[in-house]
């Protein structure tokens, strides 16, 4: 520690000069459970973090990691800090949004966490249509992330399928189909729909437990009573479709269908009902930018129903 000089007589100890991007690759780190993962979530050379985190514990004087065997994990110090370090850098966040909204009038950046169909299929998509006034916009993976979790590490905007419920504000953008995809030459292929019922004896091939597909597919079949034996699990949606178009089986997806796939409805029950999924946008309402980020959410509805119509 170093000391500052006051008078002729009194000397005070400075404390640690913080840099926010240590404390933001600390929460990075416990958020994503590796060194490896936090250095590509927050864009930075494994060796840098690794190094600055050690730079961060050295100005703090507290071990925030306990480090065996090559992995990091919290040491108790480091959990009984985690919060405050995620509410400081919230603060952080919406003071520096805050300051831009005065300045400029607009954000300069946004982050957009979705899952990994919808960030490929749709939020990708409507991103490359943005124009250069619009926020420079990241898109994060989010399957199997709770709405609320996201949003409290800083994401400003996050598609799912469910709303967390006051202060979070959320826009319905769409009811997109889930599909059986299967190759041309497959018996089934001329079908217009085809409820769950009629694929008990064929080879279902299903995207992994954490897609919105998978979800709600397993709700279906759940509803319906039925029991599926002919299943491969893939471990994406796109390695599913890709079974499929290889001709293991029939892939359920909500993804646009590659591999020269068909895709056709699926249904269950009576009267016949649609799989759905079902896509929102969620929102802190207390956001410095929050009318912004409602602009945003409406855009992004506009843009899903002009790439795959208006729901009925």
């Amino acid at each position: 520690m170093a000391w500052k000089a006051l008078g002729e007589h009194t000397r005070v100890r400075k404390g640690p000069r913080l840099d926010l991007r240590h404390l933001r690759y600390f929460v990075a780190v416990c958020d994503e459970g590796t060194v490896s993962a936090a250095a590509d979530a927050v864009h930075v050379a494994q060796p840098s973090l690794s190094r600055q985190l050690r730079q961060l514990e050295d100005e703090l004087g507290v071990a925030l990691f306990r480090r065996a065997s090559g992995r990091l994990t919290p040491s108790p110090a480091g959990l009984a800090l985690l919060p405050q370090a995620r509410d400081l850098l919230a603060r952080w966040d919406s003071f520096r949004t805050s300051a831009t909204l005065h300045a400029e009038g607009r954000l300069d950046r946004l982050t957009i966490a979705a899952p990994s169909v919808t960030m490929t299929d749709i939020v990708a998509p409507f991103v490359a249509t943005l124009g250069p006034d619009s926020p420079t916009t990241d898109v994060l993976g989010a399957d199997g992330t709770e709405p609320a979790a996201l949003l409290a590490r800083g994401t400003d905007l996050v598609v799912t399928s469910t709303s967390p419920g006051p202060p979070f504000r959320a826009l319905r953008i769409a009811e997109l189909p889930v599909w059986a995809q299967l190759r041309r030459d497959h018996p089934l292929a001329s079908r217009e729909v085809l409820p769950i019922e009629s694929l008990l004896d064929s080879s279902i091939v299903l995207p992994p437990p954490a897609t919105n597909a998978r979800a709600v597919w397993d709700n279906a079949v759940q509803l319906a009573g039925l029991s599926f034996s002919g299943v491969i699990e893939a471990a994406s949606s796109t390695i599913a479709q890709a079974h499929a178009a290889a001709g293991r089986g029939i892939a359920v997806a909500s993804d646009d269908p590659r591999f020269d796939l068909v895709a056709i409805p699926l249904v269950h029950g009576a009267p016949a009902r649609r799989l759905l999924v079902r896509l929102i946008a969620v929102w802190d309402g207390r956001h410095p930018a929050a009318a912004i980020l409602k602009e945003t959410a409406e855009r992004l509805r506009d843009f899903t129903h002009l790439r795959y119509g208006a729901p009925e």
